[in-house]
Protein backbone atom coordinates (compact mmCIF):
# COMPACT_ATOMS: atom_id res chain seq x y z
CA UNK A 1 0.00 0.00 0.00
CA UNK A 2 2.96 2.21 0.22
CA UNK A 3 2.59 3.92 -3.45
CA UNK A 4 2.80 7.60 -4.45
CA UNK A 5 -0.44 8.21 -3.87
CA UNK A 6 -0.01 6.88 -0.25
CA UNK A 7 3.30 8.73 0.97
CA UNK A 8 3.94 8.77 4.42
CA UNK A 9 5.17 12.04 3.88
CA UNK A 10 2.52 13.96 2.78
CA UNK A 11 0.48 14.41 5.74
CA UNK A 12 -2.88 12.76 6.34
CA UNK A 13 -3.66 9.95 4.46
CA UNK A 14 -7.26 9.53 4.43
CA UNK A 15 -8.71 6.27 2.21
CA UNK A 16 -12.25 4.41 2.27
CA UNK A 17 -11.50 0.89 1.92
CA UNK A 18 -14.51 -0.72 0.26
CA UNK A 19 -14.78 -4.74 0.72
CA UNK A 20 -17.43 -7.33 0.10
CA UNK A 21 -15.89 -10.39 2.18
CA UNK A 22 -13.57 -11.34 5.23
CA UNK A 23 -10.71 -11.64 2.43
CA UNK A 24 -11.40 -8.33 1.20
CA UNK A 25 -11.24 -7.10 4.55
CA UNK A 26 -7.94 -8.79 5.58
CA UNK A 27 -6.15 -8.51 2.10
CA UNK A 28 -5.91 -4.51 2.32
CA UNK A 29 -6.06 -4.18 7.07
CA UNK A 30 -3.08 -7.18 7.71
CA UNK A 31 -0.29 -5.67 5.48
CA UNK A 32 -1.52 -2.29 6.71
CA UNK A 33 -0.84 -3.05 10.23
CA UNK A 34 2.48 -4.85 9.45
CA UNK A 35 3.82 -2.22 7.10
CA UNK A 36 2.77 -0.14 10.58
CA UNK A 37 4.64 -1.88 13.02
CA UNK A 38 7.32 -2.56 10.98
CA UNK A 39 8.04 1.27 10.45
CA UNK A 40 7.70 1.38 14.25
CA UNK A 41 4.35 3.20 13.88
CA UNK A 42 1.06 3.33 16.45
CA UNK A 43 -1.55 1.01 15.16
CA UNK A 44 -4.85 1.18 16.22
CA UNK A 45 -8.33 -1.06 15.39
CA UNK A 46 -11.60 0.05 15.78
CA UNK A 47 -14.12 -1.80 13.81
CA UNK A 48 -16.73 -4.54 14.83
CA UNK A 49 -16.35 -7.36 16.67
CA UNK A 50 -16.07 -10.32 14.31
CA UNK A 51 -13.74 -8.03 12.26
CA UNK A 52 -11.50 -7.45 15.08
CA UNK A 53 -11.17 -11.57 15.40
CA UNK A 54 -10.63 -11.65 11.94
CA UNK A 55 -7.52 -9.13 12.28
CA UNK A 56 -6.49 -11.13 15.10
CA UNK A 57 -5.85 -14.08 13.63
CA UNK A 58 -4.34 -13.35 10.10
CA UNK A 59 -2.24 -10.68 12.20
CA UNK A 60 -0.90 -14.10 14.69
CA UNK A 61 1.71 -13.38 16.86
CA UNK A 62 2.00 -9.51 16.38
CA UNK A 63 -1.53 -8.89 17.13
CA UNK A 64 -0.69 -7.93 20.62
CA UNK A 65 1.57 -5.07 19.17
CA UNK A 66 -1.88 -3.64 17.99
CA UNK A 67 -4.70 -1.65 19.97
CA UNK A 68 -8.01 -2.60 18.86
CA UNK A 69 -11.00 -1.09 20.05
CA UNK A 70 -14.95 -2.16 19.14
CA UNK A 71 -16.72 0.47 16.89
CA UNK A 72 -19.86 0.33 18.98
CA UNK A 73 -18.01 1.36 22.09
CA UNK A 74 -15.93 4.57 20.45
CA UNK A 75 -18.18 5.90 17.51
CA UNK A 76 -21.11 7.52 20.00
CA UNK A 77 -20.92 11.18 18.69
CA UNK A 78 -19.32 13.02 16.30
CA UNK A 79 -17.57 15.34 17.95
CA UNK A 80 -15.96 13.12 20.76
CA UNK A 81 -15.12 10.73 18.48
CA UNK A 82 -12.80 13.16 16.21
CA UNK A 83 -11.78 14.57 19.78
CA UNK A 84 -10.50 11.09 20.58
CA UNK A 85 -8.83 9.86 17.43
CA UNK A 86 -7.30 13.71 17.85
CA UNK A 87 -5.64 12.92 21.41
CA UNK A 88 -4.59 9.10 20.03
CA UNK A 89 -2.57 10.87 17.25
CA UNK A 90 -1.25 13.55 19.92
CA UNK A 91 -0.26 11.46 22.54
CA UNK A 92 1.18 8.88 20.42
CA UNK A 93 3.56 10.83 18.39
CA UNK A 94 4.67 13.50 21.50
CA UNK A 95 8.18 13.65 21.90
CA UNK A 96 9.03 11.50 19.15
CA UNK A 97 7.44 8.60 20.28
CA UNK A 98 6.15 7.25 16.78
CA UNK A 99 6.52 8.96 13.42
CA UNK A 100 3.42 8.34 12.56
CA UNK A 101 -0.08 6.35 13.56
CA UNK A 102 -2.04 3.60 11.35
CA UNK A 103 -5.89 3.96 11.85
CA UNK A 104 -8.25 0.97 10.66
CA UNK A 105 -11.58 3.14 11.81
CA UNK A 106 -14.87 1.34 10.85
CA UNK A 107 -17.99 4.08 11.61
CA UNK A 108 -20.83 2.86 13.21
CA UNK A 109 -23.90 2.99 10.33
CA UNK A 110 -26.66 0.56 11.75
CA UNK A 111 -28.76 1.67 14.03
CA UNK A 112 -28.69 5.43 12.84
CA UNK A 113 -31.42 7.43 11.51
CA UNK A 114 -31.15 10.22 8.28
CA UNK A 115 -29.93 12.49 10.90
CA UNK A 116 -27.50 10.66 12.51
CA UNK A 117 -26.35 9.32 8.75
CA UNK A 118 -25.61 12.99 7.70
CA UNK A 119 -24.10 13.94 10.57
CA UNK A 120 -21.08 11.37 10.67
CA UNK A 121 -20.56 11.16 6.97
CA UNK A 122 -19.93 14.75 7.38
CA UNK A 123 -18.01 13.66 10.00
CA UNK A 124 -15.97 11.40 7.55
CA UNK A 125 -15.76 14.98 5.33
CA UNK A 126 -14.32 16.70 8.03
CA UNK A 127 -11.58 14.68 9.12
CA UNK A 128 -9.44 15.82 5.79
CA UNK A 129 -9.37 19.04 6.93
CA UNK A 130 -9.67 18.52 11.09
CA UNK A 131 -6.30 16.29 10.93
CA UNK A 132 -3.99 18.23 7.37
CA UNK A 133 -1.47 18.23 9.12
CA UNK A 134 -1.51 15.59 11.79
CA UNK A 135 0.82 12.30 11.05
CA UNK A 136 -1.95 10.04 10.66
CA UNK A 137 -3.01 7.46 8.29
CA UNK A 138 -6.35 6.30 8.21
CA UNK A 139 -8.52 3.55 6.85
CA UNK A 140 -11.76 3.59 7.11
CA UNK A 141 -14.16 0.14 5.94
CA UNK A 142 -17.45 -0.02 4.45
CA UNK A 143 -18.68 -3.35 4.15
CA UNK A 144 -20.89 -3.73 0.94
CA UNK A 145 -22.50 -6.78 2.19
CA UNK A 146 -24.59 -4.97 4.96
CA UNK A 147 -24.44 -1.02 4.23
CA UNK A 148 -26.72 0.90 2.33
CA UNK A 149 -25.64 1.83 -1.39
CA UNK A 150 -26.04 5.33 -0.43
CA UNK A 151 -23.85 4.97 2.67
CA UNK A 152 -21.21 3.24 0.56
CA UNK A 153 -21.67 6.02 -2.16
CA UNK A 154 -20.55 8.35 0.31
CA UNK A 155 -17.49 7.07 1.69
CA UNK A 156 -16.17 7.67 -2.20
CA UNK A 157 -17.31 11.60 -1.87
CA UNK A 158 -15.42 11.90 1.70
CA UNK A 159 -12.37 9.99 1.16
CA UNK A 160 -9.31 11.33 -0.99
CA UNK A 161 -8.40 7.95 -2.07
CA UNK A 162 -10.01 4.60 -2.19
CA UNK A 163 -8.15 1.00 -1.13
CA UNK A 164 -9.28 -2.14 -3.23
CA UNK A 165 -7.14 -5.11 -1.39
CA UNK A 166 -3.24 -3.69 -1.31
CA UNK A 167 -4.00 -1.59 -4.62
CA UNK A 168 -4.91 2.43 -3.88
CA UNK A 169 -6.93 4.66 -6.20
CA UNK A 170 -7.48 8.27 -6.28
CA UNK A 171 -10.95 8.57 -5.94
CA UNK A 172 -13.03 10.13 -8.70
CA UNK A 173 -15.96 11.10 -6.53
CA UNK A 174 -14.04 12.74 -3.62
CA UNK A 175 -15.52 15.97 -2.56
CA UNK A 176 -13.52 17.93 -0.07
CA UNK A 177 -15.52 19.91 3.21
CA UNK A 178 -14.51 23.26 1.84
CA UNK A 179 -15.99 22.98 -1.42
CA UNK A 180 -17.16 26.46 -2.86
CA UNK A 181 -20.52 25.02 -3.75
CA UNK A 182 -21.68 24.59 -0.69
CA UNK A 183 -22.14 20.92 -1.23
CA UNK A 184 -21.98 20.15 2.17
CA UNK A 185 -24.19 22.19 3.33
CA UNK A 186 -27.68 20.89 4.47
CA UNK A 187 -31.30 21.77 5.56
CA UNK A 188 -32.49 21.11 8.65
CA UNK A 189 -35.09 18.31 9.19
CA UNK A 190 -36.61 17.37 12.26
CA UNK A 191 -38.72 14.32 13.24
CA UNK A 192 -42.20 14.78 15.13
CA UNK A 193 -42.25 16.75 18.30
CA UNK A 194 -43.64 15.76 21.85
CA UNK A 195 -45.52 18.65 23.08
CA UNK A 196 -44.77 22.15 22.61
CA UNK A 197 -41.73 23.98 21.66
CA UNK A 198 -40.49 26.72 24.33
CA UNK A 199 -39.31 29.62 22.48
CA UNK A 200 -37.46 32.49 24.11
CA UNK A 201 -35.58 35.13 22.71
CA UNK A 202 -32.55 36.31 24.26
CA UNK A 203 -29.75 39.38 24.65
CA UNK A 204 -26.92 40.02 26.69
CA UNK A 205 -28.70 38.46 29.69
CA UNK A 206 -27.90 35.19 28.91
CA UNK A 207 -29.06 33.87 32.69
CA UNK A 208 -32.42 33.90 31.63
CA UNK A 209 -31.50 32.23 28.78
CA UNK A 210 -29.53 29.38 30.99
CA UNK A 211 -32.60 29.11 32.99
CA UNK A 212 -35.16 29.12 30.76
CA UNK A 213 -33.52 26.09 28.74
CA UNK A 214 -32.68 24.33 32.51
CA UNK A 215 -36.65 24.26 33.09
CA UNK A 216 -37.48 23.80 29.30
CA UNK A 217 -35.05 20.56 29.37
CA UNK A 218 -36.39 19.18 32.85
CA UNK A 219 -40.15 19.28 32.25
CA UNK A 220 -39.39 17.54 28.80
CA UNK A 221 -37.84 14.60 30.78
CA UNK A 222 -33.96 15.54 30.47
CA UNK A 223 -31.95 14.17 33.42
CA UNK A 224 -30.05 16.94 35.79
CA UNK A 225 -26.78 16.07 34.56
CA UNK A 226 -27.94 15.92 30.52
CA UNK A 227 -29.49 19.37 31.48
CA UNK A 228 -26.38 20.82 33.07
CA UNK A 229 -24.65 19.59 29.37
CA UNK A 230 -27.17 21.33 27.58
CA UNK A 231 -27.29 24.51 29.72
CA UNK A 232 -23.72 24.78 29.28
CA UNK A 233 -23.62 23.93 25.94
CA UNK A 234 -26.47 26.44 25.08
CA UNK A 235 -24.55 29.13 26.60
CA UNK A 236 -21.06 28.79 25.08
CA UNK A 237 -23.42 28.87 21.41
CA UNK A 238 -25.78 31.80 22.82
CA UNK A 239 -22.29 33.68 24.17
CA UNK A 240 -21.04 33.58 20.59
CA UNK A 241 -24.02 34.66 19.04
CA UNK A 242 -24.04 37.66 20.78
CA UNK A 243 -20.29 38.28 20.21
CA UNK A 244 -20.56 37.51 16.51
CA UNK A 245 -23.83 36.63 15.90
CA UNK A 246 -25.42 40.59 15.95
CA UNK A 247 -26.01 40.86 20.01
CA UNK A 248 -29.25 38.74 20.30
CA UNK A 249 -30.84 35.80 18.93
CA UNK A 250 -33.37 32.96 19.80
CA UNK A 251 -33.49 29.33 21.49
CA UNK A 252 -35.57 26.77 20.98
CA UNK A 253 -36.13 23.60 23.33
CA UNK A 254 -38.08 20.73 22.46
CA UNK A 255 -38.30 16.89 22.46
CA UNK A 256 -38.51 14.65 19.35
CA UNK A 257 -37.97 11.32 19.86
CA UNK A 258 -35.31 9.99 22.49
CA UNK A 259 -33.40 13.46 21.82
CA UNK A 260 -33.91 16.79 23.54
CA UNK A 261 -33.04 19.08 20.09
CA UNK A 262 -32.33 23.02 20.79
CA UNK A 263 -31.71 25.71 18.41
CA UNK A 264 -29.96 28.61 18.83
CA UNK A 265 -30.53 31.39 15.61
CA UNK A 266 -29.10 34.24 15.42
CA UNK A 267 -29.30 37.16 12.95
CA UNK A 268 -25.69 38.07 12.37
CA UNK A 269 -24.28 38.50 8.79
CA UNK A 270 -20.91 36.46 9.23
CA UNK A 271 -22.41 32.89 8.88
CA UNK A 272 -20.64 30.13 10.14
CA UNK A 273 -19.00 26.91 8.44
CA UNK A 274 -21.12 24.16 8.70
CA UNK A 275 -17.90 21.71 10.39
CA UNK A 276 -17.60 24.87 12.95
CA UNK A 277 -16.11 23.25 16.24
CA UNK A 278 -14.65 20.67 14.35
CA UNK A 279 -11.02 21.51 14.00
CA UNK A 280 -9.40 21.36 17.31
CA UNK A 281 -8.47 24.89 18.86
CA UNK A 282 -5.01 25.47 19.17
CA UNK A 283 -4.32 25.68 23.27
CA UNK A 284 -2.38 28.97 23.34
CA UNK A 285 -5.75 31.03 22.25
CA UNK A 286 -7.83 32.22 24.35
CA UNK A 287 -10.40 32.21 22.42
CA UNK A 288 -12.13 29.34 19.48
CA UNK A 289 -12.20 26.63 22.11
CA UNK A 290 -16.52 26.84 22.21
CA UNK A 291 -17.84 25.38 19.81
CA UNK A 292 -15.43 22.47 19.94
CA UNK A 293 -16.15 21.70 23.87
CA UNK A 294 -19.97 21.69 22.54
CA UNK A 295 -19.65 19.03 20.27
CA UNK A 296 -18.08 16.92 23.39
CA UNK A 297 -20.88 17.59 25.25
CA UNK A 298 -23.41 16.97 22.14
CA UNK A 299 -24.73 13.68 20.78
CA UNK A 300 -25.16 15.65 17.75
CA UNK A 301 -24.67 19.23 16.68
CA UNK A 302 -25.84 20.70 12.90
CA UNK A 303 -24.77 24.30 11.68
CA UNK A 304 -26.62 25.78 9.18
CA UNK A 305 -26.04 28.92 7.61
CA UNK A 306 -27.99 31.45 5.59
CA UNK A 307 -27.26 34.97 4.50
CA UNK A 308 -30.04 35.96 7.30
CA UNK A 309 -27.95 34.25 10.02
CA UNK A 310 -26.86 30.66 11.45
CA UNK A 311 -28.26 27.96 13.84
CA UNK A 312 -27.07 26.03 15.54
CA UNK A 313 -28.57 22.88 16.71
CA UNK A 314 -28.07 21.19 19.79
CA UNK A 315 -28.81 17.23 20.01
CA UNK A 316 -28.60 15.48 23.29
CA UNK A 317 -30.25 11.88 24.11
CA UNK A 318 -32.43 11.24 27.04
CA UNK A 319 -31.11 8.04 27.63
Amino acid sequence: MSNALASPAAGLIHQGLVYGSDEEFLAATVPFCLDGLEGDEAVLSVTTEANIDLLRQGLGDVASQVEFIAADHWYQAPGRTLGAYYRYVDERTAKGRHRQVRVIGEPVWHGRDETERAEWTRYESVINIAFASCPAWIVCPYDIRVLPEAVVADARRTHPQLVTGPAVHASDHYLPPTAPDGAWERELALGSVNGKEAVMRFGADLGQARAFVADAAASLGMSPTGTQRLVFAVNEVATNALQHGGGNGQVVVRRTGHRIVCDITDPGESPADWYAGYLPPDPAQQHGHGLWVVRQLCDLVEVHARPSGTTVRLHLNLA
